[in-house]
């Protein structure tokens, strides 16, 4: 991999201007989805998500189930009180267990992705 150069974290330039107080970390531009609209879209997805969870819940063993659980309240928070990483987290473990049982799972795998590119937008 010689000659590709990799850069993890920030990179600010600047040169001349005044009043430069910083800058906003975690802030992601909305794509096609703005405002009130990204957050009904993305508070459907939360509850079509928690629907096809609770679906594959009745049909996994109860270990596996309290899993899910455990996962839930981090997905179904409010995005403030949420941090962005511990979501994302639960988020691609509730994928991870869907994906486990096969077909079964994929409307909860399609349902993660979903909330995942609303988040993302």
């Amino acid at each position: 991999m010689s000659g590709q150069n990799f850069y993890f974290g920030d990179n600010v330039n600047m040169h001349g201007g005044t009043g430069h107080t910083g800058f906003v970390k975690g802030q992601v531009a909305a794509a096609n989805v703005t405002g009130a609209a990204a957050s009904t879209d993305l508070q459907a997805a939360v509850q079509h998500l928690l629907q096809v969870v609770e679906e594959l819940r009745d049909r996994l063993p109860a270990a596996e189930g309290e899993v899910l659980d455990d996962y839930l309240p981090a997905i179904t928070a409010d995005t403030a009180t949420v941090p962005p990483q511990a979501r994302h987290r639960a988020l691609y473990a509730v994928a991870g267990i869907a994906a486990t049982v096969g077909a079964l799972g994929q409307p909860v795998v399609e349902a993660v992705n979903k909330v995942l590119e609303l988040l993302a937008a």
